[in-house]
């Protein structure tokens, strides 16, 4: 070592990587499988009974995923790197930055195990534990103890080549068994976007409802066929099945003066179960007032027959709906002058 040397920036921009690549990592492996258990394991005291599509229920594990497939490799070959530039003649600067960053690792870990703990006491006191509660415990204590267990072998003396496999090894099986559970948990990019269409497919439904009930109330008669809502005066024009191509599409039928029916083919069966209250609400909204509401138009399953459903199971589904005149009476007519 070298005292009058000044510091390199090679090996300062490699630990400054290697410390963000890190944090980086644990952050997303950590919200992850609370993400996951969340989904697995919902805890009725902060969830709410649901069903319908909710945009950002597994926004979150989305991004952990992403986080993880790319940034677990750069913090590996950062790390080869990192520590290849130890196993050379370092200056005095060098050796300070690289103490300064296992001393800091290892702070981060003790914080995270410490508010974890705190945290465990804090629930098993007020009589809320659960088992998903305590995975997440276990998730935490594991990632803090392969981090101690690593990075304090970098302050005794420098870890060997075989130790620096092993913690290489453990930590891409942990983190590639997790992606696998996340996957299996969340489903594929193809049972993503089939919700993601389902839900398309529910909003588009919503829509022409709210267009024939608005329809008859303008008239006091339901429309022969969906082309009659087309309007070229408000520019409104009909939405289509996202999958026309192949050969998808929405239907409509009158049933009686008042009665109608519309149709649509979905790819799996609506989703239902406790969602959490945290992940920006969820569900199918109620039809209301827009004006008075801000825009809530979706109706949704209530008790005693308030509003109605978008149940569906896969396949070719239809909603039999019937206008209440007293809830949506028609609109008065203009006066005439």
């Amino acid at each position: 070592m070298e005292p009058n040397k000044k510091v390199t920036p090679h090996f300062f921009f490699l630990s400054i990587g290697v410390l963000a690549t890190l944090i980086t990592t644990v952050t997303s492996f950590i919200n992850l499988v609370f993400s996951a258990l969340e989904h697995v394991f919902p805890d009725v005291l902060t969830s709410t009974y649901q069903y319908g599509y909710v945009s950002y229920s597994f926004e979150s594990m989305r991004s952990a995923l992403a986080v993880l497939i790319i940034v677990f490799p750069v913090f590996l070959t950062l790390s080869y790197f990192w520590i290849r530039s130890m196993k050379k003649e370092m200056s005095y600067w060098d050796s300070v930055i690289r103490k300064w960053v296992i001393y800091l690792i290892l702070f981060l870990a003790s914080i995270a195990v410490i508010v974890d703990l705190v945290t465990l006491v804090r629930y098993f006191v007020s009589g809320e534990i659960t088992i998903r509660f305590i995975l997440k415990v276990v998730a935490v204590l594991v990632v803090a103890g392969i981090s101690f267990w690593y990075y304090i072998n970098h302050i005794k003396n420098e870890p060997s080549s075989k130790k620096n496999i092993w913690f290489a090894i453990v930590s891409a099986v942990l983190i590639l068994a997790t992606i696998v559970w996340g996957f299996s948990v969340m489903g594929g990019p193809g049972s993503q976007r089939n919700l993601r269409l389902d839900q398309r497919r529910i909003e588009d439904l919503q829509n022409i409802q709210w267009q024939i009930i608005n329809f008859w109330q303008q008239r006091e008669k339901l429309p022969e066929k969906l082309d009659d809502l087309k309007d070229p005066l408000s520019g409104y024009s009909l939405p289509v099945d996202p999958e026309f191509q192949k050969g998808f599409a929405y239907e409509y039928k009158n049933l009686d003066k008042m009665k109608f029916e519309i149709c649509a083919t979905f790819a799996l069966p609506i989703p239902k179960g406790y969602i959490e209250n945290g992940n920006y609400g969820g569900g199918i909204l109620p039809m209301r007032d827009i004006a008075t509401t801000g825009g809530e138009s979706y109706p949704y399953p209530a008790p005693g027959g308030v509003g109605e459903n978008w149940n569906h199971d896969a396949g070719r589904t239809c909603f039999e709906r019937t206008i209440d005149p007293k809830a949506y009476p028609p609109y008065p007519k203009p006066t005439k002058y």
